[in-house]
This record gives C-alpha cells, structure tokens and sequence, in this order.
C-alpha cells in the first residue's frame, strides 16, 4: 500500500492505479479530504492577487471547497443516473475517496500569488485536476471508456463554471475556480 505523499504524487501523475488503490481502501477517506482540503487552501492563497490576504485565505478557500462538493455531487449525478455504462457501481465512498485524490494538482494553487502568470498556474492546475477526476471517475465508475469519463467530468465542470460564475456576479467577486 503507498503512504500519502506517494497517493498524492501517484494521484498527480494520472495513474490509475493509484485511484485503484484509493477506490478500495474505505481507510482513504480521510486521506482523500486532507487532499480536497490541501487543495482549498491553496486555492485561497493563489487568489490573494485579487482579494486581500484574510479574505482570500477565508473566501477563496470555502469557494474551492464548495466547487469540489458540488463537482462531486454533479459527478455522481451524471456518472450514475445520466451516463452509466452496464457496468457502472455507483458506491459512493469509492467515488469520493478517488475524486478526493483527483484534487492533488490544486495543491499547486498556492502559486497563483505570482504577478503575471499566476493566473494561468491556477488555470493549468484547474485543467490538470480535470484531467486528474477523468481517471479517478473511469475508475471509481468501472467505465470501460475514458471518452465516457471525460463526458461526465466536463459536463460537471462546465456546470460548476457557470454557477460559480453566477454566484461570483450577485456578490460581485472574481471567479476564483473549483
């Protein structure tokens, strides 16, 4: 069994056998919101270029947060009512645990504070935790087509962008992603 960092990085890299891993060890969850957490927080430390520091630690970091529960709902929705294949499992912890991890590329969010490019860090790891949740749901789903996966994970994040973007216009606050 690999330890935390290496789940992480495992996670980060896109390999599927560590979602394997994480889908059926129910000792992961815990590991899985350090994960989700982690990469909170740095989102609310790379979103300090556009909201001072105390806010962006609070709000930048419960925004992340609520996207992450709301992907997720919105995944298992889609993965397992809209879009299953034959032989889709829909066990709720597996789903988690494995999308928990898909989080791992957002701990790099944290260098959204760089003048710049820091905005386009944040975008790549947002497009790299994408791309992270398309192995995880292939996996936690057993979908024998990524292309399934990948329809599911952007139908969800296509979503997300836009009631993050509805939300972020009645309070007047930038977009600070999921």
């Amino acid at each position: 069994m690999s330890s935390f960092t290496e789940r992480v990085i495992g996670a980060a890299r896109l390999d599927p056998s560590i979602y394997e891993e994480v889908e059926h060890d129910p000792g992961a969850v815990g590991q899985a919101v350090g994960v989700v957490l982690l990469s909170s927080v740095a989102a609310g430390i790379g979103s300090m270029l556009y909201m001072d520091l105390g806010t962006s630690l609070i709000v930048g970091s419960i925004a992340a947060l609520l996207g992450w529960l709301i992907w997720a709902f919105l995944t298992w929705l889609i993965g397992t009512k809209l879009l299953p294949e034959a032989g889709t499992e829909a066990d709720m912890g597996q789903l988690l645990r494995t999308i928990g991890f898909a989080s791992a590329p957002g701990i790099l969010r944290f260098l959204g504070v760089i003048p710049g490019i820091g905005g386009l860090i944040v975008l790549a790891c947002n497009i790299w935790m994408l791309a992270a949740m398309v192995v995880g749901v292939r996996q936690a789903l057993d979908y024998t087509s990524t292309w399934r996966a990948v329809g599911v994970c952007v139908i969800g994040w296509v979503i997300l962008i836009v009631l993050q973007g509805a939300v972020f216009a009645m309070v007047g606050a930038p977009g600070l992603g999921g």
